[in-house]
């Protein structure tokens, strides 16, 4: 598959690579200086917020419009099956650019507008309420508070594995064999555990969740949607177990992106010992071991529940590395995948009256594109600066607020500076 989301490089920049992360390391330690000087209690309220006029409330949370939204959901899982099965190989069949581009990545736009929109879209949790139906609703065990969030993790993990390693991820028997392994374990799960399961263990509800933390639309927890602060959003994150997992597996995935693209790895995977899918996971895995690892050193000490806490901050980080990698394959794949659409069974039909059409990769100038890319991931870090800066102060005693956080302002300059880096000069 052709991934766009390279559009964009250094030499479009209008500055510099080595100046821009400089100023980028810059922006990160300004912030932290002026948000210590000026910030010293906690002010981000997960329950703030002001109420949705009545009638938008109400169309929301209309039986009706729950049932189309999940008919949306059902019908496109549907056709991108059968699209897999019965479509052409590769990238001429549209199911591939239909769940990598799409799916997983019109996710994060979605989701940042509207909040948690997979929770309303996801096909599985249709087939729950028939199950329910059938069997009583009940579920028939109650679920353990240790698994937490790491069905969830674990789910991530294979997705990106899948997207980024697995040799064969464009053809239709992968995908499939893929996701009739992930709805099984989802409708075994919320069959056992009820539908309660689905909002901690399903990968794609939990990716959603997450980066819609950051929406201006939010719930409060007396069901009241709400206009909000994103970071009042974000404060709502509680700690759990898992939770840093997910996270580390977003941005990890993410920064191994970029470095696949690196001369020196691609020259280790065509050339190294081991072969290519072992040496590939490996550093899928090694990636995110890295950003576990270096996330936990720098927040244990300020506190034993520190870096669950603080997993909130780096929500904007990911959202700015997903944007960085993925904007221009949105915009520019997303084209691919209408015009494959239009033939999805490579039969020569046209039934989206699109066949005369091409991709157009003349819609934005290349050094737009990576002054977008760019800017996600600095405004990313600088927005995880104040996350973080905001729980700190409610953790810790004043005279230790802001001393406290060094080691993990230190890490927010290196993912700045390492994300540019691998983003643009890898």
């Amino acid at each position: 598959m052709v991934l766009a989301h390279g559009i964009g490089g250094r030499q479009d920049l209008p500055i510099p690579l080595e100046f821009l992360m400089v100023g980028a390391a810059l922006a990160v330690l300004v912030s932290f200086a002026a948000l210590g000087l000026t910030w010293q209690r906690s002010k981000f309220r997960p329950e703030a917020g002001r109420p949705v006029p009545e009638r938008f409330q109400s169309f929301a949370d209309a039986r009706a419009t729950r049932v189309v939204l999940r008919l949306v959901g059902v019908v496109g899982a549907a056709a991108t099956a059968i699209a897999a099965a019965f479509g052409p190989s590769g990238n001429a069949n549209p199911a591939p650019w239909t769940i990598y581009v799409i799916f997983w990545v019109g996710l994060i736009p979605l989701s940042l507008a509207f909040g948690p929109v997979w929770r309303l879209l996801n096909p599985l949790r249709a087939v729950h309420t028939g199950i329910a139906l059938l069997s009583g609703g009940r579920p028939l065990a109650k679920l353990p508070a240790w698994l937490g969030y790491w069905p969830a993790a674990f789910g991530l993990l294979a997705f990106t594995w899948l997207e980024l390693v697995a040799p064969d991820r464009v053809e239709g028997w992968a995908l499939l064999t893929w996701f009739a392994v992930y709805a099984s374990i989802m409708i075994i799960g919320s069959t056992v555990f009820g539908a309660e399961f689905f909002d901690r263990s399903d990968p794609f509800e939990v990716y959603s969740a997450f980066l819609g933390r950051m929406a201006p639309l939010g719930r409060r927890s007396d069901g009241r949607l709400v206009f909000r602060n994103p970071f009042d959003g974000l404060a709502g994150l509680t700690a759990a177990p898992g939770i840093v997992a997910v996270l580390c597996v977003m941005l990890g995935s993410t920064a191994y992106d970029g470095f696949t693209r690196s001369p020196w790895w691609v020259g280790q995977v065509q050339d190294g010992p081991l072969p290519p899918t072992l040496m590939s996971s490996l550093g899928l895995a090694g990636l995110i071991l890295i950003v576990a690892a270096t996330y936990w050193l720098c927040t244990r000490p300020i506190g034993p529940g520190a870096p669950g806490a603080l997993a909130h901050s780096l929500i904007p980080i990911a959202v700015g590395y997903l944007i960085a990698h993925y904007f221009s394959l949105l915009f520019y794949s997303g084209q691919s995948a209408v015009l494959l659409w239009s033939d999805p069974f490579g039969t020569n039909a046209d039934y989206l009256g699109v066949g005369d059409y091409a991709v157009d990769f003349e819609l934005l100038p290349v050094w737009l594109l990576a002054v977008i890319r760019a800017a996600g991931v600095v405004l990313g870090h600088v927005l995880g600066v104040f996350a973080a800066h905001d729980k700190a102060v409610a953790l810790l005693p004043t005279r230790r607020a802001l001393t406290g956080q060094l080691p993990l302002l230190l890490l927010m300059v290196v993912y700045t500076v390492g994300g540019l880096f691998l983003l643009f000069a890898a």
